[in-house]
């Protein structure tokens, strides 16, 4: 075979999404792998790095594709994505939570089990997100935009107000769930001290459900007794709680993909490209995007629960709307439109731009003494005057959170500027669920299909 032929294949092979997705997935775990082994970091630690970056690969990449039916599919211009976030886990956390505890970060709940409260936070934010929707209907782009981020700030205020921070709840309630203990008639919110999350861990009771959680704890202790003597535990609960969110990120991937291919997901898109021309053809489109709010809304709410079940707490500074842009930046890096490049663009962002620059700290300071960082940027610069790029290095270092936001808006200006369609952005789709071209054509484009919808542009 000549070398083309050869490398028509090779480059071939990265047209298929689940290629393109391992390699992606690859270049970033090896990436951290070798730079902690570069660094000097120990096993335990490369384990707990390991599993930062699996858990917000699987949040962002969830979240990205989440919005994308919203955006992507139905051109709805949502962002108010973490308020329908905090709706779902406070939900859950209100009906799961034990009814024991006093002050304002031990109010009570309802005590019912776990997969009750998921249900619960579920389809409560799926209600809000028709709430929202039904005034919200005839507004567009930046109307909408105005709406949505308005009601994720509600939704933060009414986390902190101390009208709700503890509320009691009438008998009737406490009979229609089951609940007869009196002490589960005072709950709340928590106000600004927040919820304690301390109904059962997620990732043990999917074992339970599971039947493995005894076999998980005899795992635990062999690597205890033979690899990490150090409690294991908790890094491996990170480890595979972020095999779990991947999971999810892989079912959010077959329902959104069947969703874009049903005639339901292509009418969505004619309402993306011209809604009056859809409105012409005779549909609904009221119905469509109203449909499609709800369903993304609930969706939002899940991935809220799994980003912040097993964290231990909650307080409402945790819901701030830079949540929301940073989950729009993973969208725009991977392409609104395919639910591949959803995914890509969440596990781009939170590898390089989210958790990457805190990484690199954490490798650093593990490398080198660096001693204290300066107090401001004014003694940071001062060791220029001595030609000592020290002070400016460490002081660097110790405020990488707020440096990263530059890097985003960095990387974010560069996209818009040099391909604001994203990594798969602009996907052609097929006008019909039955592929009118010819046999062996490879479809109208003559290009090879996109395993999420669509012929590749």
């Amino acid at each position: 075979m000549s070398t083309d032929g050869i490398r028509g294949r090779f480059k071939g092979l990265f047209e298929h999404d689940l290629t393109l997705v391992l390699a992606v997935l690859g270049a970033l775990y090896l990436a951290y792998i070798l730079a902690g082994v570069a660094f000097g970091y120990g096993l335990r630690g490369q384990l707990n790095s390991i599993a930062n970056l699996t858990f917000f690969i699987g949040v962002f990449g969830m979240m990205a594709m989440a919005l994308n039916l919203h955006w992507g599919y139905t051109g709805l211009f949502n962002i108010g994505i973490v308020g329908f976030m905090g709706i779902g886990i406070y939900t859950t956390a209100l009906v799961s939570k034990p009814p024991v505890g006093d002050g304002a970060a031990q109010v009570g709940g309802f005590g019912l089990p776990l997969i009750v409260g998921v249900i619960a936070g579920v389809a409560v934010a799926g209600l809000f997100g028709l709430l929202v929707a039904l005034p919200a209907l005839r507004l567009r782009a930046d109307y909408l935009a105005i709406v949505t981020v308005a009601f994720s700030e509600i939704v933060r205020f009414t986390m902190m107000s101390r009208t709700f921070q503890t509320f009691a709840v009438p008998d009737t309630i406490d009979l229609w769930l089951f609940t007869f203990d009196p002490a589960a008639d005072t709950v709340g919110l928590g106000g600004g001290g927040g919820l304690i999350l301390n109904y059962t861990n997620p990732l043990e009771a999917l074992l339970r459900l599971l039947f493995l959680w005894e076999p998980y704890l005899g795992f635990v202790s062999f690597v205890q007794a033979n690899v990490i003597s150090n409690n294991p535990k908790p890094v491996l609960d990170g480890l595979f709680y972020g095999i779990v969110l991947l999971i999810g990120v892989g079912l959010f991937y077959l329902l959104l993909s069947r969703i874009g291919k049903s005639p339901f997901g292509r009418v969505l898109k004619a309402i993306r490209e011209d809604e009056d021309v859809a409105n012409a053809l005779g549909k609904d489109t009221d119905r469509f995007k109203l449909t499609a709010f709800v369903l993304g809304a609930a969706l939002m709410g899940l991935g809220g629960i799994l980003w912040y079940s097993g964290q231990g707490s909650i307080t409402p500074p945790s819901f701030r709307p830079n949540i929301t842009f940073f989950i729009w930046i993973a969208l725009i890096i991977g392409g609104a439109g395919s639910n591949t490049g959803s995914f890509l663009g969440g596990a781009i962002f939170a590898g390089l731009l989210y958790e990457g620059p805190r990484y690199f700290k954490n490798l650093v300071q593990t490398a080198f003494e660096l001693g204290d960082a300066p107090r401001n940027f004014g003694e940071a610069m001062a060791g220029f005057a001595s030609l000592d790029p020290m002070p400016f290095i460490v002081y660097t270092l110790d405020n990488v959170s707020q440096l990263r936001l530059v890097i985003m808006g960095v990387v974010l200006i560069w996209l818009m500027h040099n391909r604001p369609e994203g990594l798969l952005g602009h996907r052609k789709e097929t006008a019909s669920s039955v592929d009118l071209a010819r046999p062996g054509s490879g479809g109208s484009t003559g290009k090879p299909a996109a395993a999420d919808g669509g012929d590749e542009q």
